[in-house]
């Protein structure tokens, strides 16, 4: 790849192959913050996907949301596990707390619908492999909702490594800060193990090991991980976490993820002969900036806004519409969770832990 040239057309979708008409109904299962805030206004916005029902626990308190969005079934979730209004629905987006992502996403698949789960795919590799193999059986899409994986600049870094811009690549850094109680009380369930399956590593640290899994194309091998809270709300999971995979190229990454730090977000790739540095890439709006150094080259190039989320869901109503299978499929969220098992395994043992 020539780097003067690699710019060019940079937000585009590789990933359309065909001109295809319709759009996929949605269902969108749990109406939490993300769901309300990014999710609905993304279906809006995108072209392959439309909301034509919400899942709630509580109906009655959903209906301003659902007027909002034009949408015009509400079901409870006992009505939804039963498939009532099955019929207004082709998929689901499950949007629920981790350890419920599980019963959501299996029983729509029971009921012939495809699904987007959000990360991790459920808190523990049993119980998604549970997921994956209820989909495999019913004949039905799933795909993992790392939203990353369809965002052009990760994309474009996937290619640039592919295509040995930055020659081997010899180290990754990776690194995501969020401040969770400037956005949630102490009540959240992201600070209850057994609805979130852990703490910072769970929420936050997937986002560099799943995107550097993606970007080099391979699993790691091993991991060596130490976790630490201070107490408080966060007694009961991790507060902060640091982690280092091992990878078959040689490569290693080093990773962090804060639940109380100043926000911050970044993600550097350094290999044999030059480097890949993007600005901010995991704290939901991506501003498209990336550094690329090849030999003598180094190319500063900021990009047109994207809405990641928007592009998610079209990708998921383009690859079924199309019969398409998606890159972050259900494998892609079991890896992650056999890599985030084996990072606590490794903090309390204080050991390197091999993967399969």
């Amino acid at each position: 790849m020539a780097l003067e040239d690699a710019f060019d057309d940079f937000t585009h979708r590789d990933w359309v192959q065909e001109t295809v008409d319709g759009t996929v109904r949605l269902a969108v299962v749990g109406i939490g913050g993300f769901a309300r805030n990014r999710a609905l206004p993304g279906i809006a916005a995108g072209r392959y996907c439309e909301t034509t029902a919400l899942v709630t626990g509580s109906p009655d308190r959903a209906r301003t949301i659902a007027g909002e969005f034009d949408v015009e079934h509400v079901i409870g979730y006992d009505a939804f596990r039963a498939g009532n209004h099955a019929e207004t629905y082709d998929a689901v987006y499950v949007a629920t707390p981790n350890s419920t992502h599980g019963e959501y996403a299996i029983a729509a698949a029971e009921h012939g619908k495809h699904v987007l789960c959000e990360k991790p795919l459920e808190t523990t590799v049993d119980r998604a492999e549970e997921i994956v193999d209820a989909c495999s059986d019913n004949g039905v899409t799933l795909m993992t909702a790392y939203r990353l994986q369809t965002e052009p600049v990760v994309r474009r870094t996937r290619e640039f490594v592919r295509d040995g811009v930055i020659g081997e690549v010899v180290q990754v850094h990776g690194g995501f800060a969020h401040p969770l109680l400037d956005h949630a009380g102490p009540d959240t369930w992201r600070l209850d193990p057994d609805l979130a399956g852990g703490g910072a590593l769970v929420d936050l640290g997937v986002y560099p090991l799943n995107t550097t899994r993606y970007v080099l194309d391979c699993d790691p091998t091993a991991v060596y991980a130490t976790t630490r809270s201070n107490g408080g709300p966060f007694a009961d999971v991790d507060e902060h976490v640091a982690f280092q995979l091992e990878f078959p190229t040689g490569a290693t990454a080093s990773c962090t993820a804060s639940f109380d730090a100043h926000a911050s977000s970044q993600l550097e790739l350094v290999g044999t002969d030059g480097k890949i540095a993007i600005s901010s890439p995991f704290g939901g709006v991506v501003p498209q900036d990336i550094v690329v150094e090849s030999g003598e080259m180094r190319t500063e190039y900021t990009g047109p806004p994207v809405d990641e989320v928007c592009e998610e869901f079209d990708y998921f109503g383009y690859c079924v519409l199309t019969g398409a299978d998606p890159e972050p499929d259900g494998a892609d969220g079991v890896a992650d969770l056999r890599a985030i098992e084996a990072a606590y395994e490794s903090a309390e043992t204080e050991r390197r832990v091999a993967l399969e």
